[in-house]
This record gives structure tokens, C-alpha cells and sequence, in this order.
């Protein structure tokens, strides 16, 4: 058992090699914003992903443009060897992901002397890029 666990971990560890991941916490945005912009870059090549977050109108495009470039360059620094994947447009957005933040709560006067809440969302974006499979590696 032991010989199976250790080429195991040997294995899962050559996968994050593969992969980079890119973290932005506690962004001013509601997550529903936040997730409307993420889906349309999730599964889609990187230099195209960035291309449709530049000509964005949407708010938090602005700052998950600059994450994906800091998700770029973390996998640059991990696969030196593979540059040209990059270039070729096999690197994608493999997974990202949207997490609800803290909430900071304030209050507005209401009519008839009563405070209304409201509630200032925040959110974590996480990003994993990863080079594109084929059928023949599969």
C-alpha cells in the first residue's frame, strides 16, 4: 500500500504542476455581478478570455482582467518549459470560481423613524488555468 500512495502523490503532484492558480479576495462586488462576468470567460482560451474582459462594459471585468494576467504569469513561471503552449492557445480557464465575502452592514433612514439595512456584498474569485487536453492524449 504504501508504494501505491506514494506514486499517487508522485502523480497528483506532476498535475498541479500543469495547473496555476490566481486568488483576488474581498472584492467590492456583489457576487451576482461578479459570477455574470466569470461565466463568460470560464472553459474559453486566455488570450481570447482576455480579449472579451478588455472590451467589457461590466464593472468587475476590470478587475478579473488584471487577475487572469496575474493566473498568466503564474503559470509562465511554472511551465518555463512549455512557453509556446501559451502562444499555440492551448492554455485555458479551467475552473473559476465566485465565493460569497463579508458583508458590511449599514443603515438608512426609512420613513416613520424606522432604519433600513443595507447590505455592502463582497466576494473571492479564484482562478485555475490548465493546458488544453486533446483526444490523442486522452
Amino acid at each position: 500500500m504504501g508504494k501505491r500512495k506514494k506514486l499517487m502523490a508522485e502523480q497528483l503532484k506532476e498535475a498541479k504542476k500543469a495547473t496555476a492558480i490566481a486568488k483576488l479576495n474581498d472584492v467590492p462586488t456583489s457576487p451576482r455581478k461578479m459570477r455574470l462576468v466569470c461565466d463568460t470567460i470560464r472553459g474559453k482560451e486566455v488570450n481570447n478570455a482576455l480579449d472579451l474582459l478588455k472590451f467589457s462594459k461590466r464593472e468587475p471585468s476590470i478587475r478579473l482582467e488584471k487577475l487572469l494576467k496575474s493566473a498568466i504569469a503564474n503559470w509562465e513561471a511554472k511551465n518555463q518549459d512549455k512557453a509556446k503552449e501559451l502562444e499555440n492557445g492551448n492554455v485555458i480557464v479551467k475552473t473559476i470560481m465566485v465565493d460569497e465575502g463579508r458583508t458590511i452592514k449599514r443603515i438608512r433612514p426609512c420613513p416613520q423613524g424606522r432604519a433600513g439595512r443595507i447590505r455592502k456584498r463582497s466576494n473571492h474569485v479564484t482562478i485555475v488555468l490548465d493546458v488544453k487536453t486533446t483526444a490523442v492524449e486522452a
